[in-house]
């Protein structure tokens, strides 16, 4: 029932990728076991594009998770920030918790608050952060849902100078959804690592389910 909440979430391309996995009670996903009656959901997080870009010698400033509002089906502004640096907890587990996000209605109406993190990365490595962007679209891997010019604020968000604003989808919205619906869950954000084949097709998954 809950991953017929998440439907319109995916469809609407809400989300940090199509790739989830479900594992059941008792089994292994990453380095956690899944707790008795307890069923895991798996997200990819938008820190998988921080981590390809790492590797390719380009340095990512994580600067805060935020409600971003959504007008239109395009973003707008962001309504409410978290800096990471501010906090010990994830900023999307807060937001879902306090019942800011409206993410149900962004993916039915295309107007909404959805959870979404803010990047800083150096105007100079552009045509490498679009090489390696492409090459995780291809994998279905990570989303960068806005990229922006050289020193150009990005959803009314100043960037420094010399720097690129980049806006990456939050891997947490299809489970805010599912939450604004009135289901309860466990959130972990970031909370382990997992073999890419272990992930499936949302669509492929809801197949399998129903």
């Amino acid at each position: 029932a809950a991953l017929k909440k998440m439907i319109p979430v995916f469809e609407a391309g809400l989300c940090a990728s199509q790739l989830v996995s479900i594992v059941e009670s008792g089994q292994r996903i990453g380095d956690a076991i899944v707790p008795e009656n307890k069923t895991a959901f798996a997200t990819v997080c938008s820190i998988v594009v921080n981590g390809a870009l790492l590797k390719s010698g380009i340095p990512m400033d994580s600067r805060f998770g935020g409600i971003l509002q959504i007008k239109d089906r395009k973003p707008k502004r962001f309504t409410e920030i978290i800096h990471y640096n501010g906090c010990s907890l994830d900023p999307s587990e807060i937001f879902i918790r306090a019942k800011m996000t409206s993410v149900t209605e962004a993916a039915h109406t295309g107007s909404g608050e959805i959870l979404a993190n803010f990047r800083e990365i150096p105007s100079i490595c552009l045509p490498t952060v679009e090489r390696v962007q492409q090459s995780l679209e291809s994998a279905g891997l990570g989303r960068v849902m806005i990229c922006g010019t050289p020193s150009e604020a990005v959803c009314e968000i100043p960037v420094e100078p010399n720097k690129i604003g980049m806006v990456l989808l939050g891997g947490l919205n299809p489970v805010a959804a599912a939450m604004e619906a009135g289901f309860e869950a466990d959130n972990q954000s970031m909370a382990t690592v997992m073999e890419y084949g272990e992930l499936v097709q949302f669509q492929d998954l809801l197949k399998e389910r129903y």
